[in-house]
């Protein structure tokens, strides 16, 4: 069933051009962004200091823009695929991060770029997440983390093999009354480099 699901949320960008990208900006910053502002605290109370943390899927960069009011110290970036949520999640944030047009499976940064990648809402929408593992495993330093709040029927299950540790998968509350709960997975990578 996981799988028939996902089949439905394909990566489509140009569903986030244009107008819908307006609409999903609001929605973002006024009805969604008491999830947001939760996982930021979630975030905030792990992240190394002076850490580098990647967002994926950053949208209109309302997770970011909290992350960074708790934050002040984390070097911030995000990706999105849709130019426009980069233009709109850019005029949102300002200084406080760079966000750019990028996929998850062709990061455009260097090997061990970051303490902490972060993605919510997204990974239900990546065409291929098992192509994403080498990736992900790439930019994340040694001990970093990657930590993804979705849905249920995401395909968690696709990024097996990223960390040598298990993988910790909890509920965690939205505080969105639509969307009370979510899941939150986290996998940490090896502190050995030569693992």
């Amino acid at each position: 069933m996981h799988t028939l699901v996902h089949r439905r949320h394909r990566n489509l960008p140009g569903l986030f051009e244009g107008r819908s990208t307006r609409v999903y900006d609001v929605v973002a910053r006024r009805f969604v962004r008491r999830f947001y502002r939760r996982i930021a605290e979630d975030i905030a109370a792990t992240a190394p200091h002076g850490g580098a943390l990647l967002d994926v899927g950053t949208g209109p960069g309302v997770l970011l823009a909290e992350i960074a009011e708790r934050r002040p110290d984390l070097e911030l970036a995000g990706i999105d695929l849709s130019a426009d949520m980069v233009t709109t999640a850019t005029r949102n944030l300002g200084t406080r991060a760079t966000v750019r047009v990028a996929d998850v499976t062709a990061l455009p940064y260097p090997d061990r770029s970051f303490d902490l990648v972060v993605s919510s809402l997204s990974l239900h929408h990546w065409d291929h997440p098992e192509q994403a593992v080498p990736e992900l495993a790439r930019v994340l330093r040694p001990g970093g983390r990657l930590c993804i709040y979705d849905f249920p029927f995401a395909p968690f299950d696709a990024l097996a093999g990223l960390g040598s540790a298990v993988p910790e998968r909890t509920r965690f509350r939205t505080g969105v009354p639509l969307l009370p709960r979510c899941v939150r997975y986290v996998v940490a990578v090896s502190t050995d480099p030569g693992a």
